[in-house]
């Protein structure tokens, strides 16, 4: 390996988990903020900066600083009878085995380094020119290929599900080495829901392979590029794979391995300072990387609609409208910032669906997994393989008929985006209206008296 690719693996390292770590911390004070917005509260307004004699609270962030000066700064407890070894391992292993999942996710296109051009070209109207092709070394100026992954294995989805599987451990070991029976109940359920739910996770998964024909994340990514995003050819396994992902992460509506009403904290309820931070932090990192493979598989990773490697081309079928050249540095720009967006929103998502489901019961967890969404995995395969085999012998009218389909697709997520962007913008502009409403014939009586005194603390 020469000294320019070990610089380019550690770019590639920084980014990522640059932003994992930053997304993560600030899934904290979003989990807050959320959930203060549903419920109709004031939310994270405690924490306080002093300045000058006035007073920065910054939309409750120094409420997520104030936590990690917490973790830091707690007693460190360990309980008599604890495995000493385990038990400090455990976090450890929880932590390590979602930062390895980073090695395998890509988060851009290809960068050829000899087609780098600032400048803009012009609009074009009429025939595509020839697009830009695969990168290869160029032995004259020394340029390679660098991938955006940063490890860009062969084996792509079999790595990732090793690796996810280690969390497990993790889990396992920290709730028999507590010494502590609320925290084994933890660990058993921990174990057994993540080995139930990752079944249906790992087939959710067999149909997609099937559509993409290789199991390497990246060319999941460019053949979605090339003709449609994952969700529209797999939509029962997009829904699968997101409820088995948040049932991984342990987060409500499965968060019974933690149940604070029956178990405490569950697995980790021994745990103080800064190993009860790598746990807690490791459930948000969860988030985040689970965020990037369901947008890597299912919604074009690094992909935009119309968008190829050479610019933009609005093409409807065989008919071009607008083809826009873009140099390849703004177009590598634009897929890194397309992916990292698309995962943001899928972690929103995931925090609303935190804060709006209420909790399942345990024997429900477990027949939900075994007996709904495995099932419906399995079924989802043998759909797959019979449509997909219909399909290559329906000739060359089916497949001019899918690629206009695929247009069609494009066209409807580019309308929706932009649907999407101007509501947030509405949303934002626009004053909150707040109404009160009485519930119950107590508020009514407690009203025509005069109302309620409001505390120091509601003021």
């Amino acid at each position: 390996m020469s000294a320019s690719q070990i610089v380019w693996t550690l770019i590639k390292i920084l980014i990522m988990v640059g932003f994992l770590l930053n997304v993560a911390g600030l899934l904290t004070w979003l989990d807050r903020r959320q959930s203060a917005m549903i419920q109709h509260r004031i939310g994270p307004n405690r924490a306080v900066v002093k300045l000058f004699g006035k007073e920065f609270r910054i939309a409750g962030l120094l409420h997520t600083a104030a936590d990690g000066i917490k973790f830091f700064t707690k007693e460190d407890f360990m309980p008599p009878n604890a495995d000493p070894l385990l038990f400090m391992l455990a976090p450890i292993i929880a932590m390590a085995s979602v930062f390895a999942l980073l090695s395998a996710i890509p988060f851009g296109d290809t960068i050829c380094l000899h087609h780098f051009r600032l400048g803009w070209p012009n609009v074009m109207v009429g025939p595509a020119v020839e697009r830009l092709g695969t990168c290869s070394a160029d032995a004259k100026s020394g340029s390679f290929p660098v991938e955006l992954t940063i490890a860009p294995l062969g084996v792509g989805v079999l790595y990732i599900f090793a690796m996810a599987g280690q969390g497990i451990i993790g889990a396992a070991i920290a709730g028999w080495s507590s010494d502590n029976k609320f925290s084994l109940m933890g660990a058993l359920r921990a174990a057994s829901q993540m080995v139930s739910y990752e079944v249906t996770l790992g087939m959710s998964l067999v149909g997609a392979m099937m559509i993409y024909g290789t199991v390497r994340l990246d060319d999941m990514v460019r053949w979605q590029g090339e003709h449609t995003w994952g969700i529209f050819v797999q939509p029962l396994a997009f829904f699968l794979f997101f409820a088995s992902s948040v049932a991984e992460n342990k987060r409500i509506p499965f968060d019974l391995p933690e149940a604070e009403s029956e178990l405490v904290s569950g697995y980790f309820t021994e745990y103080a300072g800064m190993k009860f931070g790598m746990f807690y932090f490791a459930e948000y990192a969860e988030i985040v990387t689970g965020s990037m493979l369901l947008v890597a598989i299912f919604l074009g990773g690094w992909a935009l609609p119309f968008f190829h490697r050479d610019g933009f081309t609005l093409e409807i079928g065989s008919v071009q409208v607008v083809h826009w050249l873009i140099p390849h540095v703004w177009m590598i720009v634009i897929g890194v910032l397309a992916f990292f967006g698309k995962v943001l929103a899928v972690c929103w998502v995931q925090c609303f669906v935190r804060w709006t489901l209420p909790r399942f019961r345990y024997d429900q967890l477990m027949k939900l997994g075994w007996k709904v969404l495995l099932p419906a995995s399995l079924g989802n395969i043998l759909v797959t393989g019979v449509v997909t085999l219909a399909l290559d012998e329906g000739g060359a009218q089916v497949s001019d008929s899918l690629k206009a389909a695929a247009d069609v697709t494009q066209a409807v997520v580019a309308v929706s985006t932009l649907y999407f962007f101007g509501r947030i913008a509405v949303g934002l502009l626009s004053a909150v209206k707040h109404q009160r409403t009485l519930l119950g014939s107590s508020a009514e009586a407690s009203e025509k008296l005069g109302g309620t005194k409001t505390t120091p603390m509601q003021a």
